[in-house]
């Protein structure tokens, strides 16, 4: 228990430092030639969502351009998930399990989630609309290893991460150009959900012609 107040408290007084200084180091950004430095801001922005990481990867891929920016954004993005995991994990899993497991859905839901983990994760990172803490929490407090954990996030966020710097950068030099960019990331979407209802169909068991 004190384990998990201890870092409850933690994670609450970080929160609360981003909330404090979040405007100050988005701004910093804009002026900053330290790439390494950005990168511990974006993670720390994308720990504590107090400011929607969209804007924050805005702003970089205005400051560093859209690849570098891009990177930076991305960089930020997937430490960020790899330390809520670990948090969540070393802090929280066996209470989580015992909630996970008490309902017969929810626990029917998080076996196939777990056989299926690194697709279904995959899925959900390019679907910019889910909440990227609920994939973290989710995931870490599931059975789910941390290298396919590891491995689906960092490959689903790119998409995502690309577009919040090529926007940013896009607004900066040719406002005209962010709706090209953003139908562009539009269609992507649309493919992606329609690639993830497929699967999910293929998933699902076909009945029997014959009656048992």
């Amino acid at each position: 228990m004190f384990k998990k107040i201890s870092l409850a408290l933690l994670y609450a007084v970080a929160a609360y430092l981003i909330y404090r200084y979040g405007a100050e180091i988005v701004a910093w950004f804009q002026s900053s030639s330290h790439v390494a430095g950005v990168i511990l801001a974006a993670t720390a922005l994308a720990l504590f969502p107090v400011i929607p990481y969209p804007v924050v990867g805005g702003v970089i891929g205005a400051a560093f351009g859209p690849v570098l920016g891009a990177a930076i954004t991305w960089t930020g993005s997937t430490a960020a998930s790899l330390l809520m995991f670990v948090f969540v994990r070393y802090g929280y899993q066996e209470w989580g399990q015992r909630i996970l497991f008490r309902y017969e859905r929810l626990g029917k839901l998080t076996v196939l989630f777990e056989r299926n983990a690194f697709l279904t994760i995959l899925f959900a990172r390019l679907i910019p609309f889910i909440p990227s803490i609920i994939i973290n929490a989710y995931s870490a407090l599931s059975r789910v290893s941390f290298a396919a954990y590891a491995a689906a996030s960092a490959l689903g966020k790119i998409p995502a991460m690309l577009l919040f710097a090529f926007v940013g950068n896009t607004l900066m030099t040719e406002p005209g150009g962010v709706w090209l960019t953003v139908g562009i990331y539009g269609g992507f979407l649309a493919v992606t959900l329609l690639a993830y209802r497929q699967w999910k169909r293929s998933k699902e068991p076909v009945p029997s012609d014959r009656k048992a």
